[in-house]
């Protein structure tokens, strides 16, 4: 068994065929556009669990997004910039120079939310905004290596507006973290 639901496809010399990566974020895609079949499942963050709500409280089912990240080959956790709203959280200080300054700073994030699939193995991924239980800005970097434990601090997600596009070739784990509501900003 592979990544996924289905065997891997393996070539005479012993590559697989077929991109588990792929299929996941297809997967996730899915279950996040068809929310109404049920299944079961051991593993708590599994990417293929539906619907969409299960990786959160059985009670809290209003989900539109399964938080995930990308792993590279060498196991690091994949990272792409985001440029932080200007506008004002809940949970966020009053606006000072300082603070102000700091909202118009560009800050990396490890966790996504698939957008579309396409061609063979291609996305668009939006970058998201991890925010601790208290709804603040969690920083993921510290002198620009990952910062392991603020990882462990992140709770709530916020959509960024950034987006990436990247080959889902070039990954070799995905892990799903949790599903949420992502409030999409409006035009």
């Amino acid at each position: 068994m592979g990544c996924g639901r289905n065997d891997d496809i393996v070539d005479n010399r012993g590559k697989c065929e077929t991109h588990c990566i792929c299929e996941v974020v297809r997967a996730i895609r899915r279950i996040q556009d068809i929310r109404d079949d049920v299944d079961c499942d051991d593993c708590k963050t599994d990417c293929f669990i539906t619907p969409l709500g299960s990786l959160v409280s059985p009670t809290r089912n209003r989900a539109n997004t399964r938080v995930f990240m990308l792993l590279t080959k060498d196991g690091t956790p994949f990272k792409a910039m985001y440029k932080k709203s200007k506008r004002r959280r809940d949970g966020d200080a009053p606006a000072t120079t300082e603070s102000a300054q700091r909202e118009s700073d560009n800050c990396f994030s490890v966790f996504f939310r698939v957008q579309n699939v396409f061609d063979n193995c291609c996305a668009t991924l939006q970058v998201l905004e991890p925010r601790d239980a208290r709804g603040r800005r969690v920083n993921l970097f510290c002198n620009g290596k990952l910062d392991y434990d603020a990882i462990c601090k992140v709770e709530r997600f916020e959509a960024t507006g950034s987006c990436v596009t990247v080959d889902l070739t070039c990954f070799c784990g995905i892990q799903c973290v949790k599903d949420v509501f992502i409030e999409c900003e409006e035009n």
